[in-house]
C-alpha cells in the first residue's frame, strides 16, 4: 500500500481505501468509469492524458474526469500529457509518489483505433497505433514498477484481448489487433518476469460492443451505440481484479463477463455457503462458451426495430433481460451466475 496515504471515502468502502492507482488516458468511456469505481472503492487516481481541453466533437477531458472521480469519493490528480513521451511518464509517475505516497496499481487504458483495410490505412495511423498501444503500455508499467515492487498488493492491468490467431480476427484489423496483441503480449511477460516478487499482471477486455465514443464514431454510429453495454461493466471487472491477491491472480487474460461472474459465486460462497456448482475459467479463449455480460445494456434487443433487434441478436447471441430492479452489479450477477454459458459473438473481440 502507498505509505503516506489516507483516504476520504465512507468506512465501507475499504477495498482500494489509500491505494494510488495511475491510469493513462482516461478522459472519456472506460478510462473515467474505472477511475471512478476506484474512487467508490476509496482509492487515489492519478490519470495522464492529453485532453486538456474540450474538444466538440467528443466528451470528457482529463480535469472533467478527475472532477468525477473526485466527486465519487476519491482523490484524483490529473497529468496532461503523451503516454509515448518517456518525460511525460516519469512526469506523470513522480507526481503521483509525491502527492500520494506510491504506486499500487497501474491501468493502461490508453489505445488509438484505426478499423481501415490494410491499403487504405495511412502509416501515419498504424504508427500511432503501436506507439500508444506498445510504447505507451511499455512506458508507463516500467516506469511505475520500482514503486509497484514496494507495494504490498501490485497490480498491472492491460485493456487488451486474449490472444488468439484465428483469421477471423487477424483479417477483421490487420493493423489494429496486433498492436492490442502486443499490450497482452507485454503484459503476460511481467506477469512471469515478476512472479516472485508479488507484481501481478492481468489483461481484461469485453465480450461485447461498449458504449464509447470509438464505438460510435469509428463503428457503426448510434445504430451499435444503443445495442452496446456500458463502460461500468468493464469498470466493475476491473476493480475485482485488482483488489485480488496479487500472487494468486497474474497472468489471465479475463473477459469481463468471467471476472464479474466468479466475484459473484464467491459472494455466494460467503453468504450462503460452498456453491453446488462450478464457475467457468476466468481465462476463457474466443472460442470457448462465455457467459453474457451481467447487467446495464443501454437497451433490450426486445426494444429495438426488427432489423436492430436481428443485429443485436448477432453480436450477443444470449437472449435479451431487463434489469430486474436495483442493486450492485455483483449482486445482479450473482442472480445470473448460473445461467447457461454461451458461445462469444464475433465482436466479442471487437475494439473499444
Amino acid at each position: 500500500m502507498s505509505p503516506s496515504t489516507s483516504s476520504s471515502s465512507p468506512a465501507s468502502a475499504t477495498r482500494l481505501a489509500g491505494r494510488t492507482m495511475i491510469m493513462s488516458g482516461g478522459s472519456r468511456g472506460i478510462g473515467p468509469a474505472i477511475g471512478i469505481a476506484a474512487a467508490r472503492e476509496g482509492a487515489n487516481v492519478v490519470l495522464l492524458a492529453k485532453t486538456d481541453k474540450p474538444d466538440p466533437r467528443l466528451p470528457g477531458t482529463i480535469h472533467t474526469a478527475a472532477a468525477e472521480i473526485e466527486a465519487a469519493g476519491g482523490r484524483a490528480l490529473a497529468v496532461v500529457g503523451d503516454v509515448r513521451e518517456e518525460e511525460s511518464v516519469e512526469r506523470a509517475v513522480a507526481r503521483a509518489v509525491e502527492r500520494f505516497g506510491g504506486i499500487d496499481i497501474v491501468v493502461n487504458n490508453a489505445s488509438a483505433l484505426a478499423p481501415d483495410s490494410s491499403e487504405d490505412l495511412p502509416v501515419k495511423r498504424f504508427d500511432l497505433m503501436t506507439q500508444i498501444q506498445l510504447r505507451g503500455t511499455f512506458l508507463l508499467s516500467t516506469k511505475a514498477l520500482p514503486h509497484l515492487r514496494q507495494s504490498d498488493n501490485a497490480h498491472i492491468l492491460s485493456l487488451s484481448p486474449p490472444l488468439n490467431l484465428s483469421p477471423q480476427w487477424l483479417g477483421a484489423h490487420p493493423a489494429y489487433t496486433p498492436a492490442k496483441y502486443g499490450m497482452s503480449l507485454l503484459t503476460l511477460g511481467w506477469s512471469a518476469e515478476y512472479a516472485d516478487r508479488g507484481v501481478a499482471a492481468n489483461c481484461l477486455w469485453p465480450q461485447t460492443y461498449i458504449a464509447t465514443a470509438a464505438v460510435q464514431n469509428l463503428l457503426g454510429g448510434e445504430a451499435t451505440l444503443e445495442q452496446s453495454r456500458t463502460p461500468e461493466i468493464v469498470a466493475d471487472a476491473a476493480i475485482e481484479i485488482v483488489t485480488r491477491p496479487a500472487r494468486e491472480c497474474t497472468g489471465n487474460t479475463f473477459l469481463d463477463v468471467d471476472v464479474l461472474r466468479e466475484g459473484a459465486s464467491r459472494t455466494c460462497r460467503r453468504t450462503a455457503g460452498p456453491a453446488s456448482s462450478t464457475t467457468t475459467s476466468s481465462s476463457t479463449p474466443h472460442d470457448q462458451p462465455a457467459a453474457r455480460a451481467p447487467g446495464r445494456r443501454r437497451r433490450a434487443a426486445a426494444d429495438q426495430p426488427s432489423g436492430q433487434a436481428q443485429r443485436a441478436r448477432h453480436r450477443d447471441p444470449a437472449p435479451p433481460q431487463r434489469r430486474a430492479g436495483r442493486g450492485s452489479p455483483r449482486t445482479r450477477a450473482c442472480a445470473r451466475s448460473c445461467s447457461r454459458p454461451r458461445r462469444p459473438p464475433p465482436s466479442a473481440q471487437a475494439p473499444t
